[in-house]
């Protein structure tokens, strides 16, 4: 099958591009790229191509997302392959990669080779792996990491956990450079976190609420990439949510230590005030922290501190969710809204460009993942989406494709509308 994407503003930093472009997907790839909008002529309607007129929109790579919890195996009741990967083409989404704390945990190849089956008759767009990096999560026995990578998965982590033990995530680190994977880190150091519930401070207080300090996280992000350095290993610090997190990963940066980062769109539009009505659609792990830490995620994305933006999709049922707040489950899902939220955030109010969106949405995540993603390169996978920018609507709880509906924007109005999605040249949205 053919597609013709016609007059739309085609940004590609991979390339250097950001202008008005034909794209011609032939097949799963893409075929040509045309300046000059003379391929209608090459190849007209009677050719077979099916043509899609994106005048006035943006043309761009298909998001990657280096954070996305599927639920299966074990919760399908939160969220299955198939309605999570549905949820992300909506979005905009056209390669995922899911997290191990399922039930049972990604922990061993052949836990792996099941869930690439499923993947494979059930996916509607692109599915990565991550396994873990130890034996059940529980952060007492390495995980077969040779074996993990050898059956397919592109990254490890415990998510959800961090690793306790200094020496064995030191020695997971050394095993996930000679197998030349990423190790993906969850920061959180359980006893200064001491069973929070939302950051702690003068929000906490005034809710009766157990606080969750930033030193929780950030004492954690240190450590990490500490040992990371000393392995000499590649570590990617996930959902960073305060502002000495950033400050530590600014500092590695200059020392040239390999260490890259992600914010979820929730800590970068959302603060600590959010959870004031005892809403658990706020509770997420990292909470939500003050205006001040906002600000500084904000300027980390601006400048390149903060490498990617994962959704951190977690979804949740209602009898998890519609609970009190002590008792519900952490996390949000994001996949439907992470593209509209930076665009209204963070593009909108000119504090990225839309070169800058792709390089921290699709771009940035395929390299870190070494993945051949994130470009519109005559032969490159054909994953497109193509947006309306000033768009308005309104997120209702009822129009989410996800199994689950927790999400922290439910009645917001957003700007910013995926007209389309095309995965591997097919047409999903």
């Amino acid at each position: 099958m053919k597609i013709l994407i016609k007059n739309g503003r085609v940004v590609d930093p991979a390339n250097n591009l950001d202008q008005v472009c034909d794209i011609l997907v032939d097949g799963a790839k893409i075929a040509k790229i045309d300046v000059g909008g003379h391929l209608l002529k090459r190849c007209p309607p009677s050719g077979g191509a099916q043509i899609i007129d994106a005048s006035g929109k943006i043309v761009m790579p298909g998001l990657v997302d280096m954070h996305v919890h599927l639920r299966e195996p074990g919760r399908e009741d939160k969220e299955t392959i198939a309605s999570g990967t549905k949820a992300a083409a909506k979005g905009g989404v056209t390669t995922v990669l899911a997290m191990p704390n399922t039930s049972p945990a990604i922990d061993s190849l052949e836990a792996v080779k099941l869930l690439k089956d499923a993947i494979k008759n059930i996916a509607e767009v692109n599915v990565l792996i991550c396994g873990a990096i130890t034996k059940e999560r529980a952060g007492k026995e390495l995980a077969d990491i040779a074996g993990l990578k050898k059956a397919g998965a592109v990254a490890i982590s415990d998510d959800g956990v961090s690793v306790d033990s200094d020496e064995l995530f030191k020695k997971a680190l050394k095993q996930a450079k000679e197998q030349d994977v990423l190790i993906t880190s969850h920061c959180e150091d359980k006893i200064l976190s001491n069973n929070g519930v939302v950051n702690y401070g003068f929000t906490s207080t005034r809710l009766g609420l157990k606080g969750i300090s930033k030193e929780s996280e950030y004492k954690r992000v240190q450590r990490d990439i500490d040992l990371a350095a000393q392995a000499g290993a590649r570590i990617h610090i996930a959902h960073v949510s305060c502002s000495e997190s950033i400050e530590i990963i600014k500092k590695a940066k200059k020392k040239g230590i390999k260490v890259t980062a992600e914010v979820t769109p929730h800590h970068f539009s959302l603060t600590e005030e959010s959870v004031l009505m005892y809403d658990t659609n706020f509770k997420m792990n990292p909470p939500l922290r003050s205006k001040e830490d906002l600000l500084v995620i904000k300027a980390a994305l601006k400048d390149g501190t903060i490498d990617a933006i994962a959704s951190d999709h977690a979804p949740h049922t209602e009898n998890e969710k519609e609970i009190e707040f002590d008792r519900a489950e952490f996390g949000v899902i994001g996949l439907e809204t992470e593209m509209a939220v930076t665009i209204t955030e963070l593009v909108n109010t000119g504090l990225l460009d839309w070169r800058a969106l792709v390089e921290r949405m699709s771009l940035n995540p395929a390299r870190i993942l070494g993945i051949n993603k994130g470009t519109l390169s005559v032969g490159s996978d054909a994953d497109i989406i193509i947006v309306s920018q000033e768009k308005e609507w309104v997120v209702k709880k009822e129009k989410f494709v996800s199994k689950s509906k927790n999400s922290a924007f439910i009645e917001k109005k957003l700007k910013g509308v995926v007209e389309h999605t095309i995965c591997g040249g097919k047409i999903c949205v």
